[in-house]
């Protein structure tokens, strides 16, 4: 495994998940988010521990450089196909199971992030994608 492509993968790929997530979570589905609610209600803190916000979004781009690295993805186009089926799945896995157990998300909620995530690793997958394979040579 190349350390250094996956380290620049990773690193992108996570800076990218933070801004777009700032923008779709923290401005356009804000408003959304908070009308949607579970039976909890608003749980929100009122400001994000940015430390574990960084680590999260860290995490989740180095897991997407590692799988486009490993489906030898070389191209915008497949990073795009294979990080939004990627995130659909674990959305829906996720999502799904917070709502099965817990009283923090609604339906419409739980519908509007996949939605939401699923295009935001997608565009982020190709991206990542294009960045990890900047300066290969082909044959």
């Amino acid at each position: 495994m190349d350390i250094k492509k996956w380290f620049i993968g990773g690193i992108t790929a996570g800076i990218l998940l933070f801004l777009l997530g700032w923008l779709v979570y923290g401005m356009l589905l804000m408003n959304f988010m908070n009308n949607h609610t579970g039976a909890a209600g608003n749980v929100m803190r009122q400001e994000p521990d940015m430390l574990y916000l960084v680590i999260g979004n860290l995490a989740a781009g180095f897991m997407l450089a590692f799988v486009l690295m490993k489906a030898n993805v070389t191209t915008m186009g497949g990073g795009f196909v294979t990080a939004g089926i990627l995130n659909l799945l674990m959305a829906i896995s996720v999502d799904s199971m917070i709502y099965a157990t817990t009283t923090t998300i609604s339906k419409t909620a739980m519908a509007a992030d996949v939605a939401a995530s699923t295009i935001m690793f997608a565009v982020v997958g190709a991206i990542t994608a294009m960045v990890m394979n900047m300066g290969k040579k082909t044959a």
